[in-house]
C-alpha cells in the first residue's frame, strides 16, 4: 500500500470514526459515543495490522492527534490570556471585574492539564523515576515496556471512569455556577484524554519494539 492509499485508509477510518460515534449518540447516548468509537478506531487498528501498513497508520494518527493536540491548547491558552488580560485591565483601571473570567480560566487549565498529557507521552516528558536502570541498565528495555502499559491500563481505567461520571452529569443536569457549563462537557475530558493517551501509548510501544529491533539487527 503507497502513502496516498495510507492516507485514504486514514481517512476512511476517521470518517467511520465519526459516523459510528455520531450514531451511538443517538442510540446509547454518551457511552454509544465513546465506545462505539473505540470499536472502530481498534477495528481499524487491527485492519492496519494484518494488511501490513501499521507503522504508516501510525503515523498517519499521529500527524492527525498532533494537530488535534497543538492548535486545541494554543486556542485555549490564546482564549485564557486574551480574558485574564482584560479582567485585569477592568479591574486596575475601572474598578470593575468579569465573574466568568476566573470561572473560564479554571476550565482552562482543566482542559490544557488533561489534553497535554498525550503530547508529554509521546515527546517522554512523563516524570520517570531511573534509580533502579541506572544500577541495573539490562533492565531498562522491561521496566520502559512495564512502565507502557501501566499508562495503557491507566488509560484504558480513566476512559471507563471518565464515561461512568460524564453519564452522571449528564443524567443530574449539573451546570457551572457562572457561565452555566454543563458539567457533562467538563467531564467528558476524561474520556478524551483516555483515548488520546492510550492511543499515543501505543505508538510509543510500537516505536520503542522497532528501535529495539533495530539495535539488535544491528549488534548481530
Amino acid at each position: 500500500m503507497s502513502q496516498g492509499r495510507t492516507y485514504v485508509f486514514g481517512w476512511v477510518a476517521f470518517t467511520c470514526i465519526v459516523a459510528s460515534a455520531v450514531l451511538g449518540y443517538w442510540t446509547l447516548h454518551l457511552k454509544g459515543l465513546t465506545w462505539g468509537a473505540i470499536a472502530v478506531w481498534g477495528l481499524f487498528m487491527l485492519i492496519a495490522a494484518f494488511t501490513g501498513q501499521w507503522s504508516r497508520f501510525l503515523k498517519f494518527q499521529d500527524e492527525g492527534l498532533t494537530f488535534f493536540e497543538e492548535w486545541t491548547l494554543y486556542l485555549a491558552v490564546t482564549v485564557g490570556l486574551v480574558s485574564l488580560f482584560i479582567n485585569v485591565i477592568l479591574r486596575y483601571v475601572f474598578s470593575y471585574s468579569l465573574a466568568w473570567s476566573e470561572e473560564l480560566i479554571r476550565e482552562i487549565i482543566i482542559l490544557t492539564t488533561f489534553v497535554g498529557l498525550a503530547p508529554a507521552i509521546k515527546n517522554r516528558s512523563m516524570i520517570t523515576i531511573d534509580a533502579l536502570v541506572q544500577l541495573v541498565p539490562r533492565l531498562r528495555a522491561p521496566l520502559t515496556y512495564f512502565s507502557h502499559l501501566s499508562v495503557l491500563t491507566f488509560a484504558v481505567l480513566i476512559t471507563k471512569l471518565g464515561i461512568d461520571m460524564a453519564l452522571m452529569q449528564e443524567r443530574t443536569f449539573q451546570k457551572t455556577i457562572i457561565m452555566e457549563i454543563p458539567l457533562v462537557f467538563i467531564y467528558l475530558i476524561l474520556p478524551l484524554m483516555g483515548v488520546t493517551m492510550g492511543v499515543r501509548t501505543i505508538q510509543v510501544l510500537w516505536w520503542d519494539y522497532q528501535e529495539g529491533r533495530a539495535k539488535q539487527e544491528a549488534g548481530e
